[in-house]
């Protein structure tokens, strides 16, 4: 969350920043309930100065033979307003919270603004989009036929928007799983595998909650979800901790599955793999010093890239407007993989750096050089979807017999240079 001194000092300045998001955010709201809190704790505090000098003088009145009860009787009063008082400043500091929480993230000065991702700016491309000479199917018919994925039968057992991958399906998401965390692990990321459940007090620390709880899939009953993304348990893994900035910068990446209700997202790309309420997704997890956070995004974004590079699928990258940005983030470059089916490139990964706003949320602080308390800089990213990394390379791989070729760095892993169908070898 922001920090209320910073809004303070530089509303203006914070209001700007905000507008680039499409909307304008009014911060009286929050502002008159830290005035309200400032009043409140203003008061308790005077009271529990005045008992505190006349508690020191009630005994030497007693000692001098002087009556005490009407001072006692008044300062009985006063505890009673004390405890009163301690009650309100609690719930304001928890009003003020809240308020807190519902802010987005400031856009870096580099956003521009815009209403949505119709104004992203492109940065780069890699590749051109690949060319047919014959007509390419879309995954779900290449799927379908190929006996790999099986998304009837999901169907049956859980409902749309889920697949069974199937022989030669499901061994091409464990070689692009393995693929990507080999990779990164060569390049300095620490491999985690967390836990697919997770706290709400987690979710709120990274920003999903309280905005986006119908997003995601709750455990009746308890105060855990369903992770929408291992970024969850990872960035909290430093939660309420301080740091050794000795040991910064430091690199995680994680396997696992995601769960996501996507509310309201009927009819957009709903068909095949690209967009269901399951789906593994490895993911890369930065904790930085505030002062280089850019150059981490550089590198970070640099390092989902070279999975694209490997596999040769053309990609671009694009910088999101304000009104594309996510809720937490400060500046984000999606890749964006080319699709035939769709005739277009398509979201495979975001990379954001949220500068210190996740961190503030759930207090994760480190030791500078001079012994100084300061809050990180977090950042993530998907090291990538391993669903959408399927789909591209299905549909930009297929041969015209229907047949998929394996691109040269799987082949390792897969045991085979094309695929043909449904088989146990």
């Amino acid at each position: 969350m922001l920090e209320l001194k910073r809004i303070r000092e530089n509303r203006a300045a914070v209001e700007e920043g905000l507008k680039k998001r499409g909307k304008s955010y009014n911060l009286d709201r929050l502002l008159a309930a830290d005035d309200e809190r400032k009043a409140l704790l203003s008061e308790v505090e005077g009271l529990k100065a005045q008992r505190n000098k006349v508690s020191k003088e009630i005994p030497m009145l007693k000692k001098n033979g002087e009556d005490t009860t009407e001072l006692m009787n008044k300062m009985k009063r006063a505890s009673d307003r004390i405890k009163q008082l301690d009650a309100a400043v609690a719930e304001q500091e928890e009003t003020v919270k809240s308020l807190l929480l519902e802010i987005p993230n400031v856009p870096h000065e580099s956003v521009t603004a815009g209403a949505d991702d119709t104004e992203n700016l492109e940065i780069r491309k890699f590749s051109e989009p690949t060319k047919f000479d014959f007509a390419p199917k879309a995954h779900w018919e290449l799927g379908t036929d190929l006996g790999i994925l099986d998304f009837e039968t999901a169907a049956r057992v859980a409902g749309s928007r889920f697949t069974f991958y199937v022989g030669l399906g499901a061994r091409l998401d464990r070689a692009i799983m393995n693929l990507m965390l080999n990779t990164h692990a060569e390049h300095g990321y620490v491999e985690t595998v967390p836990p697919l459940m997770a706290h709400r007090r987690a979710l709120i620390g990274t920003g999903q909650l309280p905005k986006f709880a119908e997003d995601m899939f709750h455990v009746e009953g308890t105060e855990y979800y369903l992770i929408p993304t291992a970024e969850v348990p990872v960035t909290n893994m430093y939660r309420e901790q301080i740091i050794d900035g000795a040991e910064l910068p430091i690199y995680r990446t994680a396997y696992s599955a995601c769960f996501r209700a996507e509310a309201g997202s009927a009819g957009r790309d709903t068909r095949g793999v690209i967009r269901q309420h399951q789906f593994n997704k490895v993911e890369l997890v930065k904790f930085v010093r505030p002062e280089g956070s850019y150059d981490e995004l550089e590198a970070l974004t640099g390092d989902a890239e070279r999975i694209l590079q490997i596999l040769g699928l053309p990609y671009r990258v694009v910088q999101l407007c304000g009104g594309d940005l996510g809720f937490s983030s400060a500046k984000t470059y999606d890749l964006e993989v080319w699709m035939p089916s769709y005739g277009r490139y398509v979201e495979i990964s975001s990379c954001s750096n949220f500068e210190d706003y996740q961190a503030r949320r759930a207090n994760i602080r480190f030791r500078d050089e001079n012994g100084k308390l300061r809050f990180v800089h977090t950042l993530n990213g998907s090291g990538l979807a391993v669903g959408r990394t399927i789909a591209a390379v299905m549909e930009n791989y297929q041969q015209a017999d229907g047949s998929i070729r394996v691109p040269e760095a799987l082949q390792p892993y897969m045991g085979t240079d094309v695929i043909r169908g449904i088989t146990a070898k």
